[in-house]
């Protein structure tokens, strides 16, 4: 560790002393001492007293993330393999781990990397300076503790494509950590086959964190008419077949969505019940609407509509239009599936753009339940950041 000691501002850090683990550059009032971009400083309250220690980058508005917040910490490889094990020891506990995200940053205390496992592939992505450092020791950690356990990685794979790199001074890159190996990978969830492209497809190659939710719609999909829209690589979609729709349409703007939703639907024999269109879903759901159409179950799951707090209210219209639209798609006492994975898009403010919505499309919603992301994308409280995804299962009844 460097010998210099980020000390802040009287009456800051307010995020920091509630648990969580960024600084932000307005919140430092001074930096002592050498250091490079990516070193570990220790950050002192503004009289002195110790909170942490953690990686600075003053490209970044948040300029320290902190590792531990015991004075006596060494990071080295013992602390990295530590953090490494509880990670896996926690999902080991409380869901299947064929295909889980096993590090998912700031709430395994390793902030700037995520991890995910697919089958015996890992996918790996750095997105700060400061882990970057780190990153070929933890791949090679995780390669150890799951060997422990008879699992034998087949290859990993690099997604450190995000543009958020690029506000920390780095490129952004892809690519074989290791040996190659073929990219498209085979796995299983809830019954249903996939192939994951960890190359091409999007973020690291696959939404884990829907699992749960997806296998939650499975009792109201048996018999009925189903659109899933924003399907990507088809998951809704075909977790509404396995669970026996009499007929589902999935549609996503990417070709090579809808081509890989295809092919995954042929791996599930589903061919002959679910089908994908490739077109824009806020041009198409208006003109299914004229047309009469009608279903028992309507599937909303959008990419995040808003990345920063300055674009929340341009967000809230497109949520709003979308669940509008897909309101008007329900049957009288059929279901809407709506979601949305935005951090800044919060609770509240979701909860009041469907309300609105709904007063729109002129229907009442009964709520059957409200999930978030599965468990191993665990939500640290303290660590807003890590909860984004919000998950309602309506009834929609057309008022009386």
């Amino acid at each position: 560790m460097s010998q210099a000691i980020v000390t802040l501002k009287k009456g800051e850090g307010r995020t920091l002393k509630a648990g969580g683990a960024w600084v932000y550059d307005n919140e430092i009032e001074s930096v002592e001492g050498k250091y490079e971009q990516g070193d570990l400083v220790a950050v002192h309250d503004f009289d002195g007293y110790y909170m942490g220690c953690g990686y600075i980058n003053t490209r970044s508005k948040i300029t320290v993330r902190l590792l531990s917040r015991k004075k006596d910490t060494v990071i080295d490889e013992d602390f990295l393999e530590k953090r490494v094990r509880a990670a896996w020891e926690y999902r080991r506990q409380i869901m299947d781990t064929s295909s889980c995200r096993v590090i998912f940053g700031e709430a395994d205390f390793l902030p700037g990397i995520v991890v995910d496992k697919f089958s015996d592939v890992l996918v790996v992505e750095s997105l700060t300076l400061g882990i970057e450092k780190w990153k070929y020791l933890i791949v090679e950690l995780l390669r150890k503790v799951l060997a422990e356990e008879g699992i034998q990685i087949r290859g990993v794979y690099e997604r450190s494509d995000a543009k958020v790199r690029l506000q920390e001074g780095l490129e952004r890159v892809k690519g074989f950590i290791g040996e190659p190996f073929d990219t498209k990978v085979e796995i299983q969830e809830n019954g249903v086959r996939y192939i994951v492209d960890v190359e091409d497809g999007q973020k690291t190659g696959f939404f884990l964190d829907q699992k749960n939710n997806r296998a939650a719609i499975h009792s109201i999909c048996r018999g009925k008419k189903v659109l899933d829209c924003f399907t990507h690589t088809g998951s809704f979609a075909l977790n509404a077949g396995i669970a026996g729709a009499e007929s589902v349409l999935g549609v996503d703007a990417s070709f090579l969505a809808v081509e890989q939703a295809r092919e995954n639907a042929r791996l599930n024999q589903l061919e002959d019940r679910v089908h994908f269109q490739c077109a824009d879903v806020f041009e198409l759901l208006p003109q299914l609407e004229q047309q009469g159409e009608r279903f028992d179950v309507v599937i909303l799951d959008p990419p995040a509509f808003t990345k920063s707090r300055n674009s929340v209210k341009n967000a809230v219209k497109g949520y709003r239009e979308i669940n509008l639209r897909g309101i008007k798609l329900v049957r009288d006492g059929g279901f809407l599936v709506t979601c949305s994975c935005s951090h800044f898009m919060e609770p509240e403010l979701f909860a009041k753009t469907i309300r609105e919505a709904a007063a729109g499309a002129h229907r009442r919603l009964r709520q059957v339940e409200f999930r978030t992301q599965s468990a191993d994308h665990p939500i640290l409280w303290a660590a807003e950041q890590s909860y984004y995804l919000k998950l309602y299962v309506f009834q929609v009844v057309i008022e009386r």
